[in-house]
């Protein structure tokens, strides 16, 4: 990016934080006026289960001393995250969630005559990104699995001579997967110019052979940049963590888009967490599968078709369109996700705790039965 560049970018980062930032995103999900003390919060992927001990007491540790800078000690934070996916810390860059990374990839790997490439439904924020700055996005409609189409995704990036293409794996808001030969298949035939954005916020929760993780594809040097957050199984959703995997030079390209540092508490809550693996994703894992299969087992016994969800949230087919069920669940007390266009008749629901999803159940049941 040039200097001369530079007015332009800030100028689009201004119309996108109006719009495209997490919060505003988030915002849409939030429901006006008030709503029960006791409401069920089943909107925003959350795990309910939050920091594990460890974390906490870390937290605890160090609070009485962030009234100074700690960059010092970032390198050793970096080198830690690097480790847990036995990677070398110049293939990683640290994020304020796995959002910054999918911002600095926008803007390091599309322009006016490089579009964004994405499936549509999924995950809007780096969709938005490319709109805010002026660059095309090309929305690529999900297969009738409501799977990515990567045949497309690669046929409109060679059409467009290069672009970024973005994947979500699993798929946010559907919950289904691009299999690891479909995958592969993607891979291998990017097109020139071309860099492959891989999202696997959800990926843990997933023990599906069919699911593969897209870092080995950037350890060997491809066109492919992974994001992976902690917000998710790890529970640290407010803490705002996250980081990238690629080659060292697609590192270095993004880095010098990155605007945050990782709080010092933060960091000492991942570190703290990366020192309970792999117990803590194979049992988190467990808890939310035996919550999930729960789900399905009951919509299936009344007849309700779902999408097999391979994270922590399921995306239920209604027969009816979804803006008209959602008010009413809400003024029940349940407030699950937003409508996600062209799916009109999908409901998105986040994995609560057991108690949290028998009241999903009771609320559910009273408005389809009206």
């Amino acid at each position: 990016m040039t200097r001369r560049e530079l007015p332009l970018r800030l100028a689009a980062t201004a119309a996108l934080a109006a719009r495209w930032t997490e919060p505003a995103l988030a915002q849409r999900a939030l429901v006006a006026g008030d709503v029960p003390a006791d409401t069920v919060w089943l909107n925003a992927n959350e795990n309910p289960e939050g920091p594990c001990p460890a974390a906490l007491e870390a937290m605890a540790a160090v609070l009485g001393r962030v009234g100074r800078y700690h960059y010092q000690h970032q390198r050793e934070f970096l080198s830690a995250v690097a480790r847990s996916e036995g990677l070398e810390p110049e293939q990683v860059l640290i994020g304020a969630g796995s959002s910054e990374i999918l911002q600095t990839a926008v803007y390091a790997f599309t322009a006016p005559d490089r579009p964004l490439i994405s499936p549509e439904p999924t995950f809007e924020l780096p969709a938005g990104i490319a709109r805010a700055l002026g660059h095309p996005v090309i929305a690529v409609p999900l297969t009738e699995r409501y799977t990515a189409d990567v045949e497309r995704l690669v046929a409109e990036a060679g059409r467009a001579g290069g672009g970024l293409i973005y994947l979500c794996n699993p798929n946010n808001p559907t919950s289904t997967i691009t299999v690891k030969s479909e995958l592969a298949w993607l891979v291998e035939n990017l097109p020139p110019r071309t860099v492959l954005l891989v999202d696997e916020a959800y990926i843990h929760f997933s023990d599906d052979p069919e699911l593969e993780s897209a870092i080995g594809y950037a350890c060997q040097g491809r066109e492919v940049i992974v994001a992976r957050t902690f917000s998710k199984i790890y529970g640290l959703a407010g803490l705002r963590v996250g980081f990238g995997c690629a080659r060292p030079d697609l590192i270095a390209r993004l880095g010098a888009l990155r605007s945050n540092v990782v709080s010092w508490v933060s960091a000492r809550a991942v570190m703290a967490s990366l020192g309970q693996l792999p117990d803590l994703l194979v049992e988190r894992r467990r808890r939310v599968a035996a919550v999930r299969s729960g789900l399905c087992r009951w919509l299936a016994e009344r007849g309700f078709s779902y999408l097999e969800p391979h994270a922590n949230f399921v995306m239920i087919d209604l027969g009816r369109n979804v803006r008209e069920v959602i008010p009413e669940l809400v003024r029940r007390g349940v407030v699950p996700g937003r409508p996600f266009p062209p799916l009109r008749t999908f409901l998105r629901v986040s994995l609560g705790t057991p108690a949290e999803m028998e009241t999903f159940r009771r609320v559910f049941s009273e408005v389809m039965a009206a």
